[in-house]
């Protein structure tokens, strides 16, 4: 397998790491990820600048790439410059925090992986869900890695439909040996107290963005859930977004053709 290594989290993070030491086992590992850390930027992609790769050394001697860009943009430099268009997978992580249910719309982690999809490539992103009061600097992130290759083994054997993503959220058991696996839909993930208001020793108001998750008991079958009950979440996400459920009440809205002024007859 030709695999397509990539994060939001910065060429430099603990968790691509222990990903391309698992993911080697079982292809060549391109690694191509943000000089520095590009956490919710979505999907976004660099239009206003030039886009430049720098080859680093990685702790275990690898050569990867370092990309001033976005994650969507590591993985379209890193599918057509770096790979030469033959990629057979991308994956996206291992992200330091979870990416659960609305979560999916800013991170930059699954993002990564979107890009891929667009592409046309199998792909898959995968955060690792901690608490609070776990500093990301004290974890090993090997366990997730190993998993990692397990579902690419999957992918490999199975395949994805096109235009799908595996949105993969294991969380962070340091006493389990086992973990169960739960096959979720994207669950509601919403945050409050987003703006904090600060000010500079100017007397000028500056805004800090944040937050906290809304405490509130998730659905049963959701990504939230299974997280929170203690299983290893994977939900598949098409690039469709379109809310099929609203089509027919949309018809009945008694749309009139609308005419343009000054346009001629």
């Amino acid at each position: 397998m030709r695999i397509l290594l990539t994060n939001d989290d910065g060429v430099h993070a603990a968790g691509l790491h222990a990903a391309r030491r698992a993911l080697a086992r079982i292809g060549e590992v391109f690694v191509v990820a943000p000089e520095r850390p590009r956490s919710a930027v979505g999907h976004s992609i660099t239009l206003h600048k030039p886009l430049r790769l720098t080859a680093v050394a990685l702790p275990d001697g690898a050569e990867g790439y370092a990309c001033n860009g976005t994650p969507a943009d590591c993985v379209a430099l890193g599918y057509e410059v770096v790979m030469g268009g033959r990629c057979d997978l991308v994956v996206s992580g291992i992200n330091a925090g979870a990416n659960l249910g609305w979560d999916v719309v800013y991170s930059g982690t699954v993002a990564g992986a979107r890009e891929g999809a667009v592409i046309g490539i199998p792909s898959l992103a995968v955060s690792l869900c901690l608490p609070e009061n776990v500093a990301v600097g004290t974890l090993s992130f090997e366990p997730t890695a190993a998993f990692i290759g397990q579902v690419a083994t999957c992918i490999q054997q199975h395949r994805l439909p096109p235009n799908v993503l595996l949105n993969i959220n294991i969380p962070y058991r340091p006493d389990a040996s086992v973990l169960p696996i739960a096959i979720t839909r994207q669950g509601r993930r919403e945050y409050v107290n987003r703006i904090a208001v600060r000010e500079d020793p100017y007397g000028r108001p500056y805004y800090w963005l944040g937050g906290s998750v809304r405490p509130e008991e998730p659905e049963p079958g959701s990504d939230v859930y299974a997280v929170q009950h203690g299983a290893i979440s994977i939900t598949p996400i098409h690039l469709d977004m379109t809310a099929y459920s609203l089509m027919e009440a949309l018809q009945s809205w008694n749309w009139e053709p609308f005419h343009v002024e000054g346009a001629k007859p």
